[in-house]
């Protein structure tokens, strides 16, 4: 990628658990992925939904990268 292409979100096909989407996350912000799996970890345990409902939306939004 060269500095006048704009920085992409895609999931990824090489670190990833479920989908993708927190491996896509982890390489998009520069962080270790597991930083975005405890952080929807932890939006899972008050009732499921406040973690669920985001990363089924990320999974279905975020294209897979090339």
């Amino acid at each position: 990628m060269n500095e006048t292409e704009p920085k992409r979100l895609y999931r990824s096909r090489d670190d990833k658990v479920i989908a993708g989407v927190c491996g896509g996350l982890g390489h998009y912000f520069n962080v270790d992925p597991i930083i975005p799996r405890i952080i929807f970890v932890i939006l899972l345990l008050p009732g499921g939904l406040p973690g669920f409902i985001p990363y089924v939306i990320l999974w279905i939004i975020v294209p897979q990268e090339p």
